[in-house]
């Protein structure tokens, strides 16, 4: 008898078919096993989404437009690209990555503390703050031109203190119950509070000491009495933040130009953004002028000057 029908015959098939039963068992038994494992892979998944859903609830709570009207969700894009504006004006790459993120837990912390929000988007925020100790100004005044809760200056306490330093700050706001800016509506600030001087209180005191004691003069830039007030000293950081049209800028400049310390560090906010270009046509025309200021850099939408 040949192989095949060695295989085939009914004595072959009834001995065989105790193995072939055993076979389909095992068959069966791995089918129904990979079926299980199926349903606890998608059990599994589906935990999965759901934590995800609500990591990403608890961080829209904690970074989102919620409450403040700005997102504070960081991108690797705009954040890597920030690093490298910092660390040119610093000269040190490892110090601008340190900065930054000091700088972004530290808005993170006194938005969700205090009272309003910091104006102007994360990078824009974080560049400021992180730049400005980097660049050592020349002693700790500080003048802040328009403020709106308070809580920038609130930030570059901190920061500066950071560094060992002992920060003392102005600040001049016309505190008219919202943010102003010619060419735009009044309306109220989308955190709900509305801008006085009792905000910023509120804020600075998170500050500690250095925050309790900032000077508030209440008034316009340009206003002769509110430059008396404040100019009896030379400031080490000036923050040019009020209108932001081209005369207003360039009002802001000269006076920057007679109060700031040799050496001082001027930021002029909102340098390069397309929604306020009367700002990069202030700052070019008094670069050819006959100034004290050198251009430094920038860093999201921030120009930074060395006075001389």
């Amino acid at each position: 008898m040949n192989s095949r029908s060695l295989l085939t015959s009914p004595a072959s098939r009834r001995l065989l078919r105790p193995v072939a039963d055993l076979i389909d068992r095992r068959i069966e038994r791995r089918i129904r096993s990979a079926a299980a494992a199926d349903t606890v892979e998608r059990e599994r998944l589906r935990d999965a989404v759901e934590e995800m859903k609500r990591g990403q609830l608890t961080l829209d709570l904690l970074l989102g437009s919620r409450g403040r009207g700005l997102s504070r969700r960081v991108s690797p894009g705009p954040l890597g690209r920030l690093h490298s504006e910092v660390a040119e004006l610093a000269g040190d790459r490892a110090a601008a990555e340190r900065n930054v993120a000091t700088a972004f837990r530290l808005l993170v912390s006194l938005e969700s503390l205090g009272v309003g929000r910091i104006a102007g988007g994360t990078m824009n925020i974080c560049g400021k703050l992180g730049t400005i100790p980097l660049l050592d100004p020349p002693n700790d005044e500080v003048l802040e031109i328009g403020t709106l809760y308070g809580m920038f200056s609130t930030g570059l306490i901190r920061m500066l203190e950071r560094d060992g330093r002992s920060p003392s700050v102005t600040i001049v706001d016309p505190f008219a119950g919202v943010q102003l800016q010619p060419g735009t509506p009044r309306r109220d600030d989308p955190s709900g509070t509305p801008v006085d001087e009792h905000a910023v209180r509120t804020n600075l005191a998170l500050a500690g000491p250095a925050g309790l004691a900032a000077r508030i003069q209440r008034g316009f830039s340009e206003d002769p009495d509110t430059r008396a007030a404040v100019s009896d000293r030379r400031y080490g950081v000036i923050v040019v933040d009020g209108d932001h049209s081209a005369e207003g800028v360039a009002r802001d400049l000269e006076w920057a130009e007679e109060i700031a310390a040799p050496g001082a560090i001027v930021v002029l906010d909102d340098f390069g953004d397309p929604k306020w270009p009367g700002i990069k046509e202030a700052l070019d025309k008094h670069l050819t002028s006959d100034t004290r200021f050198t251009y430094l850099g920038k860093a999201s939408h921030s120009a930074f000057l060395r006075a001389s």
